[in-house]
């Protein structure tokens, strides 16, 4: 099972900026102004993006598109709610977790983001 020395040798090899927040927790700075949060969780290594905090108004048809997104557009993660900010997440096993699916879940966290911040942001202004 990979374990906390893999994981900063994963971050090293995609040169990513990223600081350690504890022995088992990372922040990557991969997406400008967002903040990447890997940590190992038993058997797992959870990545959490908080995309925006949630919006106080047109609720029903904010998290109608969320869950859309969920199923149309998420490959490695999901939207979820936390502490009133929508993040993503998702989890990998670290059993058997390789190089690339590592790299292939953050460039797929990265590019979602990108691609689904200015539909979720239009929600965000009617806050």
């Amino acid at each position: 099972m990979k374990g906390p020395e893999d994981i900063e040798s994963y971050l090293l090899r995609l040169d990513v900026p990223y600081e350690a927040l504890g022995p088992e927790m990372w922040n990557v700075h991969v997406v400008e102004n967002q903040n990447l949060v890997l940590s190992l969780a038993g058997p797992v290594i959870v990545f959490r993006l908080k995309v925006m905090d949630a919006p106080e108004t047109d609720k029903e048809a904010f998290y109608e598109t969320l869950l859309n997104l969920n199923t149309t557009e998420m490959v490695h993660g999901a939207f979820g709610l936390e502490n009133g900010a929508v993040v993503i997440v998702a989890a990998l096993a670290l059993e058997n977790l390789d190089f690339s699916e590592f790299q292939a879940t953050i460039d797929d966290l990265s590019l979602c983001i990108g691609k689904l911040y200015p539909l979720l942001s239009k929600f965000r202004s009617a806050a």
